[in-house]
């Protein structure tokens, strides 16, 4: 572990014409650190993804990044119909500078890491959503990313397969130490998964919560529905600060899984 930043942004700014979508905003995230970031529809939070990956220019500040391959995973897979699951992955590592003599080696890990050893061969239609979304997160990986960015990447997925898909996530994370970005518009999931959760409003960072909940954590945990508790009302109070942008919020009872609701962001 690097004690040099994986991510360090400063004063970055970035607008679309006249409005400006994220303002001198600064960001340090530790090397193997899983950072959540939340926010309602508008507030930068994909466009912060989509500057630190390189989609996105046209900024001012400074944006470092430790390492140079990056991995990102979507809410949609994006996986190409015509190809299996396995030549899905191949495609995405003939773009890349991993060399051909650990491709296999590699797929054989992350697909079975990703319970898909048996699937490999498969199309993207015959494959369930949350397969599919299993098939993108082993394309990421096997590009041997330092940094993984991931925008959403359950929020289209039933909340069951959403949840065992957490579970994974955080397993593959313990046994790999990605650094890893996570924007999401679900307090639970961002208290669940994250050592911190940064809450984002009209383009800057107004809050940040540290997630102390030893690993590895128990979905049920009672002290993550405490931290849940915490991720909102702080949510709310930079909502505040925001209200034009802010999402509908429902904090129902400790027996239901929390969800902060929304129909996207920049």
């Amino acid at each position: 572990m690097s004690d040099e930043p994986a991510i360090s942004v400063v004063a970055l700014e970035k607008k679309f014409g006249s409005h400006t979508v994220l303002h001198q905003l600064d960001l340090a995230i530790a090397d193997q650190e899983f950072v959540c970031i939340l926010g309602p529809s508008g507030s930068g939070k994909s466009t912060l993804l989509n500057i630190l990956s390189g989609l996105e220019t046209g900024y001012t500040g400074t944006v470092k990044l430790g390492a140079q391959r990056i991995g990102y995973l979507f809410q949609e897979p994006r996986l190409l119909p015509w190809l299996t699951a396995e030549k899905n992955v191949d495609f995405a590592l003939d773009g890349c500078a991993v060399p051909p003599a650990r491709r296999p080696q590699l797929k054989d890990h992350y697909f079975e890491l990703a319970g898909l050893a048996n699937f490999r061969n498969y199309y993207p239609h015959q494959l369930s959503g949350g397969m599919r979304q299993r098939v993108a997160l082993v394309r990421s990986l096997c590009v041997e990313p330092a940094i993984l960015l991931m925008d959403e990447p359950f929020g289209g997925l039933d909340e069951l397969t959403a949840r065992r898909l957490r579970i994974d996530l955080l397993r593959i994370w313990r046994e790999k130490r990605k650094t890893i970005v996570f924007v999401t518009h679900n307090a639970y999931e961002a208290s669940y998964l994250a050592d911190r959760v940064l809450v984002m409003a009209q383009g800057r960072i107004r809050d940040e919560i540290a997630v102390t909940v030893p690993r590895p954590r128990d979905y049920d945990d009672p002290a993550v529905f405490d931290v849940n508790r915490e991720v909102v009302r702080r949510f709310l109070a930079a909502a505040e600060l925001a209200p034009e942008t802010a999402s509908p919020v429902t904090v129902p009872a400790q027996d239901a899984l929390p969800i902060l609701q929304s129909s996207g962001g920049l």
